[in-house]
């Protein structure tokens, strides 16, 4: 991964915090790196939270759903409190295909978080990538209800 940082790095620890609890499955732990009051959204499936419950479940079923998914940061730019990653998510679906019968499909897909900080903790997670290309559409579907606008 390649930096580029301006700051004194508190920002940056934290985002890299919460994306390492998220990939060993310690989602409580990546939880507790959020404020209390907090907006995270998803642009690339629509949804939005700002409850930790709500988010929690989305980072629980995340996993369930796409288990040989594997999200990579490549390059990570801080200023101040904003965080600007780039990465790529690896995935390997199976889809079902014509006649009842299914296939393995590889998605690769490049993707940007920008995540503001305050006082070590996150307040503001927006991730951008193009959603058809993702194939989470049963993630977004499993939240439909829980979209907060």
């Amino acid at each position: 991964m390649s930096e580029i940082a301006i700051g004194n790095g508190v920002s940056e620890s934290v985002v890299l915090t919460a994306l390492t609890y998220l990939k060993n499955g310690k989602i409580g732990d990546a939880i507790a790196c959020f404020a209390e009051e907090f907006t995270f959204k998803d642009h690339g499936i629509g949804l939005e939270f700002k409850d930790k419950d709500r988010l929690g479940e989305f980072f629980h079923k995340t996993p369930r759903l796409y288990p040989a998914s594997f999200l990579q940061p490549d390059t990570m730019f801080v200023s101040g409190d904003h965080v600007i990653t780039e990465w790529t998510l690896q995935a390997m679906l199976t889809e079902p295909f014509y006649g009842g019968l299914t296939r393995k499909v590889q998605v690769s897909l490049q993707g940007v978080s920008i995540v503001r900080t305050d006082n070590g903790k996150i307040t503001d997670w927006a991730d951008y990538y193009d959603g058809l290309v993702s194939r989470r559409t049963a993630l977004a579907s499993y939240f439909t209800d829980w979209v907060e606008l």
